[in-house]
């Protein structure tokens, strides 16, 4: 063990006439615990933020849209679906359509968002999570027609799997008595729950020929085809491909796009929270720099003593610059720990419940990132060794001739 290592461990522990300097590194070392804990809590809460948002927006919509420019249908998707396809990253097209619609039970009504696709085998897993049901026959034309409801929305209007609704379109068809209503049968053949109340309470899927028929559309029309990409990153250069693949009377967007602000203000929230949860790291070196203070106050005979016997202003440096940042690194693996098992508990047991019609998720999501924890980590050592070198410093331009003056 080198010299300077051995003699700052011995500092750590306190003797009975020291009991003040132990206390004070005692609360360094709760300070950085502290403050390291609560900051790998507060991006692991940020993190699972945006990894439950993303996962569960990426589980109910598509990666990439495109659509025709101005308000008309695309028409012949089929052609332009296979065309489109050999676009890079590209898994699977699905063409669909959308409308809004008054729902009716025997109880209720309640306005939802009508969307038409057409579900092949292969396909499947673009469907949102079913809770109850079974979507085997969900393409095979019959009447009714057959209608996947969200989780809220199926409660809204009281209905189960088994059952038929109604619905009412908000644009109707002219007739020589006016514009009449669109008004449709379906029955109930699953009910779906993405996991955001936004769409569980408003969507409601059915075939896309049923889709074709309720808005007017032909048989070969839709409003837009629905991209899934291997590599979701990579949204704005696959949908860049399918557009020049597409034309110039198409346009595309991505999941990216349609959800930036919310990503974007996570991502501004994680920023601040590192920057306003780092403070309390902070105050917790101010307390490493009183410890070592008092230290080198309580040590001025030890350091005169050190010189005397040969030791260099570099050997004292490095001594309290050691204290210290054993304090700050003891402090920072408790820290570490606890932040990483409470984050754990809190996402395991769900302790933090919210309201979903609010927040569009039931419960506050953690998630640990190897590189949060790294970087927390290394920053409150770094902090921890900043905190040091004045105090060090001073020791080491202590004259033992006026430290032993007085002895």
């Amino acid at each position: 063990m080198k010299f300077e290592f051995f003699v700052a461990l011995r500092y750590l522990r306190a003797r009975r006439k020291q009991a003040v300097v132990s206390v004070v590194t005692l609360i360094s070392i709760i300070g950085v615990v502290a403050g390291v804990a609560a900051l790998i809590v507060a991006l692991a809460l940020n993190s699972g933020f945006q990894s439950e948002f993303q996962n569960r927006i990426l589980g109910a919509t598509s990666h990439v849209n495109l659509f025709r420019l101005g308000s008309g249908p695309i028409d012949d998707f089929d052609r332009l679906a296979e065309t489109t396809r050999t676009a890079p990253q590209v898994v699977a097209v699905v063409p669909s359509l959308y409308a809004q619609a008054l729902l009716q039970s025997d109880l209720r009504q309640q306005p939802a968002i009508l969307k038409g696709i057409r579900l092949r085998e292969a396909d499947r897993s673009l469907l949102p999570p079913i809770r109850e049901g079974d979507v085997r026959n969900f393409d095979i034309p019959k009447t009714p027609a057959p209608v996947i409801l969200g989780k809220d929305l199926a409660e809204g209007l009281g209905v189960l799997v088994g059952e038929k609704i109604r619905a009412i379109g908000l644009s109707g068809r002219l007739s020589p008595l006016g514009r009449m209503p669109r008004i449709q049968t379906f029955e109930v053949v699953a009910i779906f729950q993405s996991g955001l109340w936004e769409y569980d309470a408003n969507w409601a899927l059915i075939p896309l020929a049923a889709g074709q028929k309720f808005v007017g559309f032909e048989a070969g029309q839709v409003s837009t085809l629905e991209y899934r990409i291997s590599d979701i990153y990579a949204a704005p250069e696959v949908a860049a491909k399918i557009r020049q693949l597409a034309g110039k009377s198409f346009a595309t967007n991505t999941w990216i796009e349609l959800n930036r602000p919310l990503f974007a203000a996570l991502r501004l929230e994680k920023l601040a929270m590192f920057m306003a949860i780092g403070l309390i790291v902070i105050v917790a070196s101010l307390n490493i720099v009183s410890t070592l203070t008092l230290m080198v106050m309580e040590k001025n005979r030890d350091i005169a003593i050190i010189s005397a016997m040969g030791g260099t202003s570099r050997t004292i440096m490095a001594v309290f610059m050691l204290q210290g940042l054993i304090i700050g690194i003891i402090g920072t693996i408790i820290g570490a720990v606890l932040g990483c098992v409470g984050a754990w508990y809190f996402n395991r047991y769900q302790v933090f419940q919210l309201e979903p019609q609010v927040y569009s998720i039931p419960y506050v999501p953690f998630r640990l990132e190897v590189w949060d924890v790294i970087a927390v980590c290394a920053v409150a050592v770094l902090i921890s060794f900043l905190a040091t070198l004045y105090p060090a410093r001073a020791a080491s331009r202590l004259h033992p001739v006026e430290a032993i003056r007085y002895e």
